[in-house]
């Protein structure tokens, strides 16, 4: 089956799917294709890498060892 084959047939099908999670997972991976290689991070990405830098540096963070405890007792409800 030839790429123009394929093409066809994909853009026919996805006019048939109305699942927006689907179609945002395959805009995503279809955009990844396609790009030039550098990822633009969202505002919702900056933001959220800006205040885990801000608890890093006011010292809020635990350790791998106490998260995994903390974990632990929450699973066996203690």
């Amino acid at each position: 089956m030839s790429t123009i084959e394929l093409r066809q047939i994909i853009s026919e099908r996805l006019l048939q799917i109305n699942d927006e999670s689907f179609l945002n997972a395959l805009k995503t991976i279809v955009e990844s294709k396609i790009s030039s290689g550098i990822y633009q991070l969202s505002e919702y990405e900056k933001e959220r890498i800006f205040l885990a830098r801000e608890e890093l540096k006011n010292g809020q963070t635990i350790s791998h060892e106490n998260l995994q405890m903390e974990i632990d007792q929450w699973l066996n409800g203690k």
